[in-house]
Order: C-alpha cells, then sequence, then structure tokens
C-alpha cells in the first residue's frame, strides 16, 4: 500500500480544494489565466497617478516615458461628458511638432490601446478639436493618419493594436498632419499590454486560416501587425477588461449594433451543469470562459430557418486584408451530440465553411469544448463604404436532428498592408468603442458639420394644391387635438422654388454609367412620340412605349414637360441615382438624352404597368393575395437596399403605388428617383433639414410639420402602400366620412380596434389566412406611427412581410381555413417569437 508524506497530503488537499472552486465556478475560476509581463498605463498629461478599474494609471509628466515632454503641452478638457470616466479621458497630452513616447519593454507581441476624448481646452483656447488631424506610428507601422478622434462623432476614442517588438524599446511617435494650418496631435491614454502570440499561424499550412472564395491559406506571422475593429460577446453581455482572460480586452454585446435588421435570433447562458473546459488547442487566453458561456442561435421553428440567415455586419476600410476569428461552443444538454446542429458559415456572401459541427469539431465530441476557426478576407481599393457580413445558415445536406446554428464570439482585425500602413480614410471607421453613448454629430461651430441642403418642392397644379393642402391642414388639425396638443401657429414650408428648365450643363451626367441617346433615337423609338404608344402622364412629363436597338430591346421613355413643376433638379438626381444603382428590386435606368433642350430618361420597360392600376378605378383583373404580398416583398427589398446597401442612406421621398412598377413576370420594382435625396452624411445626425416633397396621403407627418426628413419617411410612405394594397382604396377619400378619409388614419383606428376584416378590398374576404392578416395590417399601423422613433426600419418591415408570406403559405399547405379574422387576439406565440434572417443575397441580388 503505497503511502504520502504529510506535505504530499497537503498538496493533494490543495488540488481537491482548487478542483471543487472550479466545479462551483468554472467562470471565473479561468479567467485570469495570463499574467502580462508588461502593463503600463499612462495617463497623458497628469502629473500624478490615479486608479480606475482596480489599475493604477501613471502620469505622463513625471514618468521616463515622455521624455522631452517640457516641449509639449499639458491639457485639461474644457467639460467632461457624464458617461465618459475621468482616468485616463480627462487630461491631454498635446503636440505642435512630432513627439515620441519611449517604453522600455520585453520582446514579444503588445496590445497597444490609445484613448482619444476630443474636447476643446479651458487652459489652452487656441486649440480647437477640429484642427486636430495627426498620425502616429509604432515603429516602421503607421497605426493612425490624418486622424480626427472629432470626426468619429464618439465622445471617447479607443483604438487597440497588436504589435510584435524585437526588442526591449517600443516607441510611438505622434506628429500633427500638414493640414490645417493649426493642426496638432493629442492623446489622454496610453495602454501597453503584453500578450500571448494569438495569431501566429506558423509554417503549418494546416494551421494558417484560409482566404474566403479562394482554395489558398494566408500566414499570419510575427511579423504582422492588426488593429481590433470589432469584439463580440455573441449573445451576452459586455465583458469589461477585468473580467477578461489576463489580456484586458473588452468584449462588445453584439446586439442591437451589430445584429443584422431584425434578426436577433435568440440568446442563452450555459446550463447549469456545463462546464466549460478548454482542450490543448484553444488556450483560456484566447476569449474568457464568459464569451463562451453565452450563445445566440436562430430559434426553434426550423421550417423558418432554412429560408432565413442569422447575419452580423461590421463596417470596415476597404483595400485591407482582415482576420475573422469566430468561437463556438455548445452549452445546452438539448444539443450533446454530433449531427444535433450542423450549419454553414458565409462570410461576405462567400463559403466559408460548410457542414460545421461544433460537436463534432471538439474531436472528443463533448458540450462545454471551445473551438475557434480563422478566416481571412481580403477586401479591393474601393471609395464606398465596406462591410463585412458574417451569416449562419442550417445544413441541408447532413440532414440533422434540428435546423439551426449558433455562435458565442466574434473577433475582426485589419492586418497592415505591405508597406506597414493600417490607417483608414478619414473619418476613421465608425466603430462605436465598447461602453461609449451612440455617437453624435460635432459640434454646430465645428468647419466639418453637415450643410443641408434645399430644393424646389413638386405638387400638382396650384388650385389641388390648395385643397389638399387645406385637407391635410385640417386632418392633422383634428388629430393633435384629439391628442391634448395644440398646433400652434406657422408660416408654414415653403412649397416651390422657381426652376430655370434646361439652363444645367450635362458634362456631369454620368455618360459612362448609363447611354447617351441621341434626340433622333429617341423620336424613331417612340415613332415621333406617336400618342398611341402613350403608356400615362406622371409630374415630370409623358410617358411613352418604345423600342431600341432595331426593335430587339422594349423600353419606356419619360419626356419631360418644360412646364412641369419638376425639372433640371430631377432629371438629374434620377440620372445620377440610377445610374449608380443596380437592384432587382429598382427600376433601371438605360439612358437619357438631353439634345434640342429635351429631358429625356429612358427605362426598362414594365410590362404590367404600376401597382396602382391593379388595385382600383381599373379594368384590370383584380391581383390575388400571395401575389400582392410578393409584390409588397419586392418593394420592400428595393427600399432596404437604397437605405441600407450604399455608402450613405438614399431617401426614395415619394413611396407611392405609382411608382412601384411591374414587369412581365409580376417583379415589383421601385421607380422614379427624381425626389429623391441622400440621408444623413455626419455621424449621429438623424435627419435632413429640406422642405417638404412628395405625394399627399402617403406624406409623412412628422416630414409634413418639421421639415426633418428621415428614411422613416419612407417606411410611413410605404406603410400608407400596406394599407393600399390590403384595402383596394386611394389613401385621401373626401368623400367618405371624415374619420375615413385618411386611409393611414382609419387602417390604424381599424387595427386597434379590432375591424381590419371590415375594410378588406373584397375581393380578399375568406382568402387570407388570419395569423397573415395580422402581421401584414400590424406592419403596416407600425409603419404609419405619427413619430418616426416609433416606425420600424425598412429591413423589419421587410423581415415581417416575409414571416406574413410564411404564414399564409402555411395554412394553405396545411388545408387550413380562411376566414376573416376581426378580433383583437394576439397572433400565436409560434408566429411572433421566432427570430431569423434572410440571407444577405436574398436582400441583395
Amino acid at each position: 500500500m503505497k503511502t504520502h508524506t504529510r506535505n504530499q497530503r497537503l498538496s493533494l488537499l490543495l488540488l481537491v480544494v482548487a478542483a471543487m472552486s472550479f466545479s462551483i465556478n468554472p467562470i471565473s475560476a479561468q479567467n485570469s489565466t495570463y499574467v502580462p509581463s508588461d502593463n503600463i498605463l499612462v495617463n497623458c498629461g497628469s502629473s500624478g497617478n490615479s486608479t480606475a478599474d482596480g489599475r493604477t494609471w501613471v502620469g505622463d509628466a513625471n514618468s521616463n516615458y515622455a521624455i522631452g515632454a517640457d516641449k509639449t503641452i499639458s491639457a485639461i478638457p474644457a467639460s467632461q461628458d457624464p458617461s465618459v470616466p475621468t482616468v485616463p479621458y480627462m487630461t491631454a497630452r498635446i503636440f505642435q511638432t512630432q513627439f515620441t513616447y519611449s517604453f522600455t519593454v520585453s520582446p514579444g507581441r503588445k496590445f497597444i490601446r490609445l484613448y482619444f476624448y476630443p474636447s476643446n481646452y479651458t487652459n489652452h483656447p487656441n486649440f480647437v478639436d477640429s484642427d486636430s488631424f495627426f498620425s502616429v506610428s509604432a515603429g516602421p507601422f503607421t497605426l493612425l493618419s490624418n486622424f480626427s478622434a472629432l470626426l468619429t462623432g464618439q465622445s471617447s476614442v479607443i483604438r487597440e493594436f497588436s504589435v510584435n517588438v524585437s526588442s526591449n524599446a517600443l516607441k510611438l511617435t505622434f506628429a500633427p498632419a500638414p493640414a490645417p494650418k493649426n493642426a496638432f496631435a493629442f492623446v489622454n491614454g496610453i495602454e501597453i499590454v503584453s500578450m500571448p502570440d494569438i495569431f501566429d499561424s506558423g509554417s503549418n499550412e494546416l494551421d494558417q486560416p484560409p482566404i474566403v472564395g479562394t482554395t489558398s491559406t494566408f500566414v499570419v506571422d510575427q511579423y504582422t501587425t492588426l488593429q481590433t475593429v470589432a469584439r463580440l460577446n455573441v449573445g451576452g453581455n459586455m465583458v469589461n477588461p477585468p473580467d477578461d482572460s489576463g489580456l484586458y480586452r473588452t468584449w462588445e454585446n453584439d446586439d442591437p449594433k451589430y445584429i443584422y435588421a431584425a434578426a436577433s435570433g435568440v440568446t442563452y447562458p450555459k446550463d447549469p451543469n456545463v462546464t466549460i473546459k478548454y482542450p490543448a488547442s484553444v488556450p483560456s487566453y484566447i476569449a474568457p470562459a464568459l464569451v463562451y458561456g453565452t450563445a445566440r442561435a436562430m430559434g426553434k421553428n426550423t421550417s423558418l430557418n432554412l429560408i432565413f440567415n442569422l447575419t452580423w455586419i461590421i463596417n470596415v476600410d476597404a483595400g485591407f486584408t482582415y482576420l475573422v476569428r469566430l468561437h463556438f461552443c455548445e452549452i445546452m444538454n438539448a444539443v450533446s451530440q454530433i449531427n444535433m446542429r450542423v450549419f454553414d458559415i458565409f462570410i461576405n456572401n462567400q463559403t466559408a465553411a460548410t457542414a460545421f459541427d461544433v460537436i463534432a469539431q471538439t474531436k472528443g465530441g463533448e458540450l462545454g469544448v471551445p473551438v475557434y476557426k480563422d478566416y481571412i478576407v481580403i477586401l479591393p481599393k474601393s471609395t464606398e463604404s465596406q462591410f463585412l457580413w458574417i451569416a449562419l445558415h442550417p445544413n441541408i445536406a447532413s440532414k440533422p436532428r434540428g435546423y439551426d446554428a449558433e455562435m458565442n464570439g466574434l473577433e475582426v482585425f485589419k492586418l497592415n498592408s505591405s508597406s506597414g500602413n493600417l490607417a483608414g480614410p478619414n473619418p476613421p471607421m465608425l466603430i462605436q468603442q465598447p461602453g461609449s453613448p451612440t455617437p453624435v454629430a460635432p459640434s454646430s461651430n465645428s468647419s466639418h458639420g453637415f450643410s443641408a441642403g434645399i430644393a424646389g418642392g413638386v405638387v400638382g397644379g396650384a388650385l389641388a394644391l390648395v385643397l389638399v393642402l387645406l385637407l391635410v391642414w385640417v386632418v392633422l388639425k383634428k388629430k393633435r387635438a384629439r391628442q391634448g396638443r395644440d398646433t400652434g401657429s406657422s408660416d408654414g414650408p415653403s412649397w416651390w422654388l422657381p426652376l430655370s428648365p434646361f439652363t444645367t450643363s450635362t458634362s456631369s451626367l454620368p455618360s459612362k454609367l448609363c447611354r447617351h441617346f441621341s434626340f433622333a433615337e429617341i423620336r424613331a423609338a417612340t415613332n415621333d412620340f406617336d400618342e398611341a404608344l402613350l403608356l400615362g402622364v406622371g409630374g415630370f412629363g409623358k410617358v411613352y412605349k418604345g423600342s431600341i436597338d432595331n426593335g430587339a430591346t422594349r423600353v419606356a421613355i419619360k419626356r419631360g414637360n418644360p412646364l412641369s413643376e419638376q425639372g433640371v433638379h430631377e432629371f438629374q438626381t434620377e440620372i445620377e441615382m440610377l445610374s449608380k444603382l443596380r437592384h432587382r428590386h429598382l427600376v433601371s435606368l438605360i439612358g437619357y438624352c438631353e439634345e434640342n433642350c429635351e429631358m429625356i430618361l429612358v427605362y426598362d420597360y414594365m410590362g404590367q404597368g404600376t401597382l396602382r392600376e391593379h388595385l382600383y378605378k381599373t379594368q384590370n383583373p383584380p391581383i390575388p393575395w400571395k401575389q400582392r404580398l410578393d409584390i409588397c416583398i419586392g418593394a420592400a427589398r428595393g427600399l432596404h437596399y437604397l437605405h441600407t446597401g450604399v455608402k450613405h442612406a438614399i431617401i426614395h421621398r415619394d413611396v407611392k403605388t405609382t411608382n412601384i412598377l411591374l414587369d412581365d413576370n409580376w417583379v415589383a420594382k421601385v421607380s422614379d428617383f427624381g425626389l429623391s435625396k441622400t440621408g444623413p452624411t455626419a455621424i449621429g445626425d438623424t435627419h435632413v433639414s429640406t422642405v417638404v416633397k412628395g405625394s399627399f396621403g402617403y406624406l409623412d407627418p412628422e416630414y409634413f410639420l418639421r421639415q426633418q426628413l428621415t428614411e422613416k419617411s419612407d417606411v410611413y410612405s410605404f406603410g400608407v402602400v400596406l394599407f393600399e394594397v390590403l384595402c383596394a382604396r386611394p389613401p385621401l377619400n373626401t368623400a367618405l366620412p371624415e374619420e375615413e378619409v385618411s386611409l393611414a388614419e382609419w387602417g390604424v383606428e381599424c387595427v386597434k380596434r379590432g375591424t381590419i376584416g371590415s375594410i378588406v378590398d373584397p375581393y380578399l374576404k375568406g382568402k387570407i389566412a388570419p395569423e397573415c392578416l395580422k402581421k401584414f395590417a400590424e406592419t403596416a399601423k407600425k409603419c404609419v406611427e405619427e413619430q418616426w422613433i416609433g416606425r420600424p426600419a425598412m429591413g423589419d418591415v421587410l423581415w415581417n412581410l416575409e414571416l406574413a408570406l410564411q404564414l399564409q403559405e402555411g395554412v394553405e399547405e396545411g388545408g387550413g381555413v380562411f376566414e376573416a379574422d376581426t378580433d383583437d387576439d394576439e397572433v400565436p406565440l409560434a408566429f411572433v417569437s421566432v427570430y431569423a434572417m434572410p440571407k444577405p443575397e436574398s436582400l441583395h441580388p
């Protein structure tokens, strides 16, 4: 029998106690597994030491880090944002010339974190925050260039980099930009923390991350410098630096900033009896157990999961290579075996992995075992905004027991270019740092502020304008009176400015992006504007059916009327917008003609005409309900693309059933961009101030009263379209009783009363599934909320319409009963609690 000495028994006892404490609280026990050899915290501009989060920040005025600091300026911000911590943000070091901090460190990889608080300074009024443009370098690597903390729109800014130091010295150099004249550099805090090389893929090709979309791999070695773009605790709360695994990282909550539209899925913590067990291949400092202990999945409705993706979007800089690190860990007893949850991984619409099974990846097939995967994405140079799309979708081919997908953590890192550059364009990446408030616009006295443009209004004839204005004024006044608010007095908006047709220079028109037609070609295409080919008359002018390319291509030709109130501005806007936009659900501009003082636009021919022509006051047969849903979904996709798929959101500003066209296959396409306007371009701005344009009955009341245009103005108009599609009546009808004049108001009232079925198009009676009707009507109601903040985004509208279609198809396929449901009961939970997301490619075909 083996005996133990007293010391051996004591050691065994200590091991048992440690094991017991780990099993009781397995997450906290593994959080501090790495102890950095260098842990330097500098409170720049301060002469004393300060404590924050249990760590001591050393003032640089009395340190050896800032040799020659007497040539710089110590400054105090003029004010303190209550959401921003005092340390290290409430003192700053200002540099009017190039200045270098020198740190003695051990060789190896370091996290460098730079802290900035854009502000004016009470003790140095000559330094204005809008003049601060500068670069930062670490040895041969350019970390920031022409950087302005103010232009990020954030109250406080953190930039994190990972740099390998080959010697015992790390030097950080700050240099003011050549312009403006009074440019200066500043920094509030510097943090340097040693770290294990969590990026080096080594020489083994099996360990090197694949380049998404290719069969090649990529080497991330010790010479690579990286910038952290995003670090997310997927499905969990924010993890603060003291709770990280010794590297003092911040793991931001992924919802709602990074989740795409309504694709929030379901979140859950680990089951109580599941312990996070790091395998040898995953050191515990890769990510803390707090990250692996929560997750986000698609939900339990497998039939819906099959048509959606769970999607995250990250704003990035073009022209760089990115390392995308995904963290996985199965933490539910319900998913404890291989082939229970299998999914595909897509990055930027490219397949990164197929049939990914987290349990199978653990080798031992265990619960609670972390797995992480790295992928490389190379983005080409571009002047447009760039995004990384990370999407998960159930894998069908493997025939798993359930169709679902999940993820626990997500990191994105930018890699230096071949020249050692990591600096993106200015303004820098608009990524809100953990713990900082919602981005706000630069101060109004800044020269970088946003200036709103004002353009002329467009309305029909003068008499019609007066009558409609009076009608809308009466309706709004009575609504506001019912809500107990005084309408007050106002001179009202200026409705139009005189236009001078045909005085514009056509040199700016994008002839390289769309086709330029001669006037002779247009006359030939329309048989000299034969009235027999007339398709209709709009605010811009007459629209003719035509053919080009020797009759091979049918087109619609819109000829501007010199007497129309829509003139040069609308002509140019239509060309500039549509020549750059290509989408399945936007009408395609083929070209234009501006010869002989003409303003002519040439479009794809839409064989089925406008949506309005199939709803009321028409000889056309009524459209079936499912087809109406498809049309609404198509139009919503087009508008969603305008709002989110381009560099700056485009607000259509004239969404109505006559501007939703139908091609030969009944595919809906949004048209008429003459009134469109680019949305807010300054960070933090929520609206564009502009004179009111649009069509009455569809006008956002908040825009009408305040002249503040937002993307939600399109959402309001689209909500009216939804009621119009459902009820087959005009948006305004003065022949009806007063409370029914406005379709939007009357539709909302009927939804509230539970009587929406009573105003549905008679043709549709008994043909709409009750759950579908409720979802559709509730969506329309939310769209026409009086205040823009209460309306959903167009992506959420699209999601709800897709769900309404699924509900309709589910009842049809199941042989359900179609009865008009007019009570006010809620939709069954099974239909409303599932969150998933359409594939990115389905939204951007």
